[in-house]
């Protein structure tokens, strides 16, 4: 077991958030501050989007993830905060002692303050409940894109997009540079940048429905296709203009759950409910 360090800050995870805040504390006259990052490398989500756009707000220039990625991290360093990867945080308390999985062993930390950059969640199929059988070809948008951008792999030949938010139309038009037939995007409504609209859909001549949805995926060991429906305006499905068609992947860019067990096993730890968590028989 390493020996209990104590720092000022401490901030868990080491995304882009995570880094401009650890950024600020030393800025703003911390003298000690750790960065935690589970994985091998910082800068989270950004690692494996290969796009442009970032950049236009901070550095008025546009840049992909990995070069925001790159500067975020060289400022958090040149700042003075020591940054840890393969640091894993199992257990925060509310006295502000972090214990983490690491390289080296089981990291125990007091922090004077706790920063929790901890980032999202993909909702996936099961979690917006699309009916049908459990084959392969079943991903989220975050998924694929990893296995696309930073392992290299096709992960399929047909694709029905689920989800018109940015990143269900960047995958969209990332899939259709690697030769993928994107099949359609399906959405309740335009909700992503205008820009993504026109350079990931128009410009490249997607397919796009709004106010429709998969309401069945078929097929056993890969799928084979999926059945999409419109949805009325109560928000259920009108199965009478279901439409079937054939595809080898689904893509599910349904939107992003905070990550919040941290700050959760606080309360459970002392028996407490936080209080958005309601019991049944309220």
């Amino acid at each position: 077991m390493m020996e209990a360090i104590r720092y000022d800050v401490v901030v868990v995870g080491g995304g882009p958030g995570g880094l401009a805040a650890a950024q600020g504390a030393r800025l703003a006259g911390a003298a000690s501050v750790l960065v935690l990052e589970r994985e091998n490398r910082l800068g989270g989500i950004l690692n494996q989007c290969v796009h442009d756009g970032f950049g236009l707000v901070r550095y008025r220039e546009t840049l992909t993830g990995p070069e925001y990625a790159q500067r975020a991290r060289e400022e958090a360093r040149s700042a003075g905060a020591d940054l840890m990867t393969g640091a894993m945080v199992t257990g925060l308390t509310r006295d502000r002692t972090l214990t983490a999985v690491t390289r080296r062993g089981l990291l125990t930390c007091q922090a004077g303050a706790v920063v929790l950059a901890t980032g999202c969640r993909e909702r996936t199929r099961g979690a917006i409940a699309i009916p049908g059988t459990r084959p392969a070809g079943v991903y989220t948008a975050g998924t694929a894109q990893n296995l696309m951008n930073t392992k290299n792999l096709l992960v399929g030949r047909r694709v029905v997009v689920l989800g018109s938010g940015d990143i269900g139309l960047i995958m969209a038009r990332r899939m259709k540079w690697e030769g993928i037939d994107v099949k359609m995007v399906l959405g309740e409504r335009a909700s992503g940048l205008l820009r993504n609209y026109i350079q990931c859909i128009k410009d490249w001549d997607i397919p796009i429905r709004f106010s429709h949805t998969v309401v069945q995926i078929h097929g056993r060991k890969r799928i084979t296709g999926v059945t999409i429906a419109p949805v009325a305006k109560d928000g259920s499905p009108d199965l009478e203009g279901s439409q079937y068609i054939r595809c080898d992947l689904l893509v599910v860019a349904a939107g992003l759950i905070p990550e919040t067990e941290l700050w959760k096993k606080i309360y459970f730890s002392e028996g407490k409910v936080p209080c958005e968590i309601k019991s049944e028989d309220e």
